[in-house]
């Protein structure tokens, strides 16, 4: 009987495991002109559809102390800027390409994404 109930619980454990790494989908937020991401414990949005060949200003608002949010990478579009606490930050990126592009923290720990379309 005591197998029986580690091995039910060993499989909702890894079930568990599952959604919450693989089964959960952000839906991409849409920037028309221009969009604001707050910087708090990660991005949010942190999955955002801008469109191709158009300027797009990325608006971010830094409201997290942590030292490891003080700085935004795009490696793709060679960007890496400061973002100063309590302050808006705005980088415009005008992309040439469709795709995905990730960007981070500047530590790597925090990360999102650019879809181009």
């Amino acid at each position: 009987m005591d197998k029986i109930i580690v091995t039910i619980f060993g499989l909702l454990g890894i079930a568990a495991t599952y959604w919450y790494f693989l089964g959960k989908k952000e839906e991409a937020v849409e920037a028309k002109d221009s969009i604001d991401i707050k910087v708090e414990g990660g991005y949010s949005p942190s999955v955002i559809s801008i469109p191709q060949g158009k300027t797009t200003k990325l608006n971010f608002f830094r409201k997290d102390p942590s030292s490891c949010l003080e700085e935004i990478v795009l490696s793709d579009f060679k960007i890496k800027k400061f973002l100063p606490l309590n302050k808006k930050t705005t980088i415009e990126i005008t992309p040439r390409e469709t795709g995905t592009f990730p960007f981070s923290c500047g530590m790597n720990m925090y990360h999102g994404k650019l879809i181009v379309h």
